[in-house]
């Protein structure tokens, strides 16, 4: 499989002029966090204390009578914590998903050290994207496996008839981060969308199902496909990428971008700056000459309220088709988020408000204009 033009650039990346890479950190940031009490405990093994002759001969019958019975699961009982040392393994793999993605996104890395610097700021993600094929395992399911696998947990389901698209996001697990940032501290949200495949024109499904038949397994290895920043399949051809654009430009966008990361969001209000507002932190990037979605206007706001979006728009990379021929296509962006405090925790002092206090989930209106950060229609605009 030749996927020359979306290899990783092994480029070491430093936010303080080093060139010195250390992947048990991320780029930016402070040090790994501390596994959970949950975690922890389950690290301490059982120890055996000296047997008593005169008991040691009890039979299994007698020594069960002894003991009491195991309670009763409960019918909504909380899932199991991942096993020990799951966490640490878990969130290398974000790491080198993050890594790939800002490795292609020039746009993003820069963000992310403005932001930063502003204040000697720690970032905190408010969620991780990806885009799939809906057919022949390569939808959603695919991708959601690893964190289903990790403790996250399925939540509620959105749909975008007019792009024929469905999405689901999950909610993480709750551990201890103490003051760890990015991959390193409260982990994300997870949003990940589909193409309805079979909603799409004959032509359509043809050029889609010829490639993820190609990749046959590959969507068993979603995650493994981000982390390495390879496709699971070949190159397109030209022609087939520009038919797909034609119809659907999510589809024209996942066909040479795969299981990659298609964007990180930073979680506004979690800033310690006073880039904690969304409105002064787009026009702080503005102001640095960074270009934002447009599309619906700057600020996306739910109906509620509540939740507060915007995103620059995506970066272009080049790209080979198996035919020979070089373009730029899109790539990824990055979000920024602010949760407003919810109506019912309005009394909680400001130092005491957590992230349950405040708006949860996503919005079709919002995440609808957020797509179009990889349309033409934006690419062009930004070019401008």
């Amino acid at each position: 499989m030749n996927t020359s033009a979306l290899q990783l650039n092994h480029n070491p990346i430093s936010f303080t002029g080093s060139t010195h890479y250390n992947l048990n950190k991320t780029p930016f940031l402070s040090r790994p966090s501390r596994l959970s009490r949950t975690f922890r405990n389950e690290s301490n093994h059982a120890t055996t204390k000296p047997t008593n002759p005169q008991t040691s001969c009890l039979s299994s019958t007698q020594a069960d009578a002894a003991q009491p019975p195991p309670p009763l699961p409960k019918a909504d009982a909380a899932p199991l914590a991942p096993p020990i040392g799951s966490e640490s393994f878990f969130r290398n793999v974000l790491q080198r998903m993050e890594t790939v993605y800002l490795n292609r996104n020039p746009t993003a890395k820069q963000v992310l050290e403005l932001v930063h610097s502003a204040g000697n700021d720690r970032i905190c993600y408010d969620h991780f994207a990806f885009r799939t094929f809906g057919v022949d395992g390569h939808g959603i399911d695919s991708m959601a496996k690893v964190f289903l696998d990790f403790g996250y947990i399925q939540k509620d389901e959105l749909r975008f008839p007019g792009k024929k698209l469905k999405a689901y996001w999950f909610s993480p697990p709750t551990v201890s981060y103490e003051e760890g940032s990015g991959v390193n501290g409260p982990l994300p949200r997870v949003f990940i969308s589909e193409l309805l495949v079979d909603q799409m024109s004959s032509e359509a499904q043809e050029i889609i199902r010829k490639y993820t038949g190609i990749s046959g397994n590959g969507s068993n290895y979603a995650a493994l496909a981000s982390a390495h920043g390879s496709l699971t399949w070949e190159k397109p051809l030209h022609s087939e990428f520009q038919q797909l654009a034609r119809e659907s430009e999510y589809a024209a966008w996942t066909l040479v971008n795969g299981y990659a990361l298609n964007h990180v969001t930073i979680s506004t209000h979690q800033l310690k700056s006073n880039l904690n507002n969304i409105n002064r932190l787009n026009q702080f990037i503005e102001e640095n000459g960074f270009k934002l979605n447009s599309e619906g206007g700057t600020l996306k706001v739910s109906p509620d309220g509540f939740l507060l979006q915007s995103s620059t728009v995506a970066d272009s990379v080049p790209f080979e088709f198996s035919d020979g021929t070089k373009e730029s296509v899109p790539c990824s962006y990055i979000e920024f988020a602010e949760r407003l405090v919810l109506p019912e925790y309005k009394n909680v002092p400001d130092e005491e408000v957590k992230e349950f206090h405040r708006r949860d989930g996503f919005e079709v209106g919002n995440a609808d204009k957020i797509f179009e950060s990889t349309s033409m229609e934006q690419l062009t605009r930004n070019a401008a």
